[in-house]
């Protein structure tokens, strides 16, 4: 940078004064060289720095710049490392920045004494508090006698006996450790002292900087109360249940500050309110599907009282469904929560003619379902619910056939065997129970805990369907240090029939009650793109024979491009899925900019259905199959010839029309035959095939990055398959995106 001064003279003896500035290019770290380490590489030694060496892979990051304030701050973070690792007597002796000669980037130097490495003397606790035992204390410390010293060790000893003693009610007290450092056979005791402190009461609980939440939703997440003795881990399991909230900033603690006397303390919640409505928009394209749209709106703070409020909606080409639900967390102020969802959801299936898709079956759900939440302790509560859905299937006219007694049946040569059977009308009457354990730091983005969730089924209080269904899920959260946090979740259910639907090939289960797996269960597949289906596929002359070539063998077979097939998910009665993610840190800049990647492996598989009576039209390959039409009322329709004349001895038709009477009643006079030609559609043969029905394995891995994007929060997931089955669809790329107010 260059800064030069210039002077311009004015009129009446007055001069401007103008500095010009040349900021030039950004000055990078072009190398770190650490003079005087004998026990750990310099690699080793860089990794523990926040400063990094400029490279083209670090084209993003902020910390390849140079910075004074960055390089006193990683003389620390090297003596905190050689700290924990044994090196008592560590120190960095200088550390230099200088210019490289074209004046464009910096070279640091490091030059470090690492001295001798040290073991742990004796180690004790001495308390001087009466509700602890200096023994038992000491029996549990981390560190041994003979272990190689580690400050780390020692800090955290520190920390976790004032949370100890704060648990007792001593907020302030005063854990000393005491070093005695032995250089002749280079060992470090460590006394721990408990010193004397009163017991502590809470004085009042403040509550600041809500300016939408009212106070008594705050309040009733604290786990300690005015009067009330001292306690820290209720102060850590306050701040993590105001976290779950959702409703303030990431970093909120609850603070603590002396009171009117000793042994009294005063709580502060000095909250910082963020947006909690949510507009979420989400877009894709998925290979059965085309198109999708998909959006919702969710006030999870709804008139500062804690509720949560939301309305959803998804279009795509087959599916439709909307939504709307409303909870309350504590009902008259009372700590049982209860909700509401009403819904609708309609899907359609699909078939192909020649390479025309068609909708064969439409399914309806419309329904509601009520819950009610009772905590049993802190971290165990149990959800009792009621569901009511009145499901119709169904078809259109064109795929039914008219009986000779006028009644409809559906054609299983249009809508498959499978789909025949899930026509109809049905009420399902279910209750279920859940019991939730929860012990995450936070429901929104956790970084530490667990939670586990067992639920039960059954439907058949009233109703048309009987079953019992069981599911179960768990996942951990550990955060591993470096700002990784590593995660593992399974979940796994099986449904069982109370009830026997009958006939060959029909599935007690019906095809609107069972598991069905794919995006976004399982990523790296398509939606509902894994498990057991039927895959009609059309004959074809896999030789392309011309039919004027006598020389050219015909080779019938199923034709092998995808998108000619029908492809119908039929769900399973059992499933698994399994998911490991580590979410993976970034520097400063990218924090700021709300850039979380991580990188995932999912698993999972759904089968048990019954296998389903399967089509083989091979044997009409030749003349195709003719599906006959019908009018409105059911009558099959005929093609009736009105006109025609002979041209070169030949009767050619001219005119015609469509009618239900078989018979030509006034045919043309150069007619040889007074039948009328039955109206239809001819389509291809075909051959149908049940795929996918095991519990093998469905493995994908892959990369995903959340983003606080200026125009919401953006999800984006790049999947590998590695392991899949005949007939699973699969999708590489997807999104999502939203906004909040």
């Amino acid at each position: 940078a260059t800064v030069e001064p210039k002077m311009v003279e004015l009129e009446q003896n007055r001069v401007d004064i103008v500095y010009e500035i040349s900021e030039g290019p950004k000055s990078k770290v072009q190398k770190i060289n650490i003079i005087g380490n004998e026990k750990f590489s310099d690699g080793d030694l860089r990794e523990q720095m926040v400063t990094k060496q400029a490279r083209f892979f670090r084209l993003f990051s902020s910390n390849t710049g140079y910075d004074p304030d960055r390089l006193a701050f990683d003389q620390q973070k090297l003596r905190q490392f050689y700290l924990t690792q044994g090196y008592a007597d560590f120190r960095v002796v200088s550390a230099v920045a200088e210019l490289t000669p074209d004046k464009k980037d910096f070279i640091i130097t490091y030059v470090v004494e690492e001295g001798d490495r040290y073991k742990f003397g004796p180690v004790k606790v001495e308390s001087q508090l009466r509700d602890f035992n200096s023994g038992e204390l000491t029996a549990k410390l981390p560190m041994k006698q003979g272990d190689w010293y580690n400050a780390k060790k020692v800090e955290d000893t520190v920390e976790s006996l004032s949370e100890a003693a704060g648990s007792m009610g001593y907020a302030f007290a005063d854990v000393r450790p005491n070093f005695n450092r032995n250089k002749d056979d280079r060992t470090m005791s460590v006394d721990f002292t408990l010193a004397e402190a009163p017991r502590v009461y809470v004085e009042k609980v403040n509550i600041n900087g809500n300016t939408l939440t009212q106070d008594k939703v705050i309040r009733r997440e604290f786990r300690i109360a005015e009067g009330d003795a001292f306690n820290s881990l209720k102060i850590k399991r306050t701040t993590n249940r105001i976290k779950s909230l959702g409703y303030f900033q990431e970093n909120f603690e609850v603070e603590q500050k002396e009171g009117s006397a000793p042994d009294r303390i005063v709580l502060e919640a000095n909250v910082e309110e963020k947006p909690t409505g949510e507009l979420q928009l989400s877009a894709g394209f998925s290979s059965l599907e085309s198109f999708i749209l998909s959006g919702s709106i969710r006030q999870r703070n709804f008139r500062g009282r804690g509720q949560t409020l939301g309305l959803s909606a998804n279009f795509s080409r087959y599916t439709k469904s909307a939504q709307i639900s409303f909870v309350e967390p504590y009902v008259f102020n009372n700590n049982v929560s209860a909700g509401i969802d009403i819904y609708r959801r309609d899907s359609n299936s699909f078939n192909y003619f020649g390479t025309k898709r068609n909708t064969t079956y439409q399914r309806s759900t419309t329904g509601f379902q009520a819950r009610v939440g009772v905590p049993m302790t802190e971290y165990l509560t149990a959800i009792g619910s009621y569901t009511l859905n009145y499901d119709d299937v169904s078809l259109d006219n064109q795929f039914y056939t008219i009986n000779e007694d006028g009644s409809k049946e559906c054609n299983t040569l249009l809508a498959g065997r499978y789909l025949c059977d899930a026509l109809g009308k049905d009420l399902s009457s279910i209750i279920g129970l859940s019991l939730v354990y929860d012990t995450r730091d936070s429901r929104y983005r956790p970084t530490r805990g667990h939670n586990v969730t067992l639920g039960v089924n059954v439907a058949g209080l009233g109703g048309d369907v009987k079953y019992a269904r069981l599911t179960g899920q768990a996942s951990k959260y550990w955060n591993v240090g470096g700002g990784f946090i590593f995660s593992l979740s399974a979940e796994g259910g099986y449904i069982k029939a109370l009830q026997n639907r009958g006939g060959e090939g029909v599935d007690d289960i019906r095809i609107t009650d069972r598991f069905f797996l794919g995006e976004p269960q399982i990523r790296g597949f398509d939606i509902r793109g894994v498990g057991p289906r039927v895959l009609r596929k059309p004959l074809t002359d896999l030789n392309n024979c011309a039919s004027d070539d006598a020389t050219c063998t015909p080779n019938i077979g199923p034709n092998p491009s995808r998108s000619s097939w029908t492809d119908d998910a039929l769900g399973g009665r059992a499933y698994y899925i399994g998911r490991a993610e580590l979410e993976i840190p970034l520097g400063s800049g990218a924090r700021e900019m709300g850039l979380r990647p991580s990188i995932f492996v999912d698993a999972g598989a759904v089968w048990g259905v019954t296998k389903p009576k399967l089509t083989d039209t091979s044997g009409q390959y030749a003349t195709g199959i003719f599906i006959p039409a019908y009018d409105p009322d059911g009558n099959k329709l005929y093609t009736e010839i009105t006109s025609a004349v002979v041209e070169n001895g030949v009767c050619v038709t001219k005119e015609t029309k469509l009618v239900t009477n078989e018979t030509n009643l006034t045919p043309p006079t150069c007619l040889t035959s007074a039948a009328n030609t039955p109206y239809g559609t001819t389509i291809s043969a075909f051959k149908e095939y049940f795929v996918g029905n095991t519990p093998k394995p469905r493995v994908s891995v892959g990369i995903g990055v959340n983003w606080n994007s200026p125009f919401g929060p953006l999800r984006i997931d790049f999947a590998k398959v590695l392991l899949k089955e005949q007939g699973d669809d699969t999708k590489a790329f997807s999104f999502n995106v939203g906004t909040q107010f």
